[in-house]
């Protein structure tokens, strides 16, 4: 059998290695590397042609919404899952919209994940059923749609860490961005709310279950 080549991209290195002792139980022919943030994981698949593509969303030095989006523009045929901390109805769409073909949740079965890699090796795509049935919802008319739903994904990044209390130049540091960019975003996620104060966004988010 040929080798399979897999790259997680994980910046907790406990659960990096626990993923890939599970990833390479499930076959002889998986080789697993891995990157603890998204610049060091773009460089190595530039170099690399990987199989396939392991993503969590909450990475050091950009999210991991935006190592897809870049990925997306270099190698689209490569197949990425999202493995995330997040729960579903958090990224999930947004992910698969983006462009990932599958979309876990890290409190997900051994099975789930090996049934995922499976199914992306051979070109199809992995959801739950609790995600399928979200994402037949999300189908619906815009105007049905959550204020939210509106929001470009740095946008919406940019909620989340609101809505955790995080100020401008706390966000600013999180995702390398300078403080008049964060605030340009604050000003258009407020007016795509129809929002006028942080307050209001922070209880959004919170009423919504935006953040974990």
């Amino acid at each position: 059998m040929s080798l399979v080549r897999l790259l997680i991209v994980d910046d907790q290195l406990i659960v990096q290695e626990g993923i890939k002792r599970l990833i390479t139980s499930f076959c002889d022919n998986y080789q697993v590397d891995s990157e603890e943030n998204g610049s060091d994981a773009l460089a190595l698949l530039d170099e690399i042609d990987y199989d396939m593509a392991i993503l969590e969303i909450d990475l050091p030095d950009m999210s991991g919404l935006e190592v897809l989006k870049k990925l997306r523009a270099k190698k689209r045929q490569l197949p990425i899952l999202i493995l995330s901390v997040y729960p579903e109805d958090v990224y999930a769409v947004r992910a698969l919209r983006a462009g990932a073909q599958g979309y876990l949740c890290k409190s997900s079965a051994p099975g789930d994940l090996e049934a995922a890699i499976g199914k992306l090796l051979t070109g199809g795509r992995y959801v739950s059923s609790t995600l399928a049935e979200k994402i037949a919802y999300a189908l619906d008319e815009v105007a049905d749609k959550a204020p939210h739903e509106g929001l470009s994904n740095r946008e919406y990044e940019v909620l989340c860490s609101i809505g955790s209390g995080n100020s401008v130049s706390e966000i600013a540091r999180e995702f390398s961005l300078s403080v008049k960019t964060v605030s340009t975003y604050r000003a258009r996620i407020l007016k795509k709310m129809k929002m006028r104060h942080n307050a209001e966004l922070t209880h959004y988010v919170i009423k919504q279950g935006l953040i974990k």
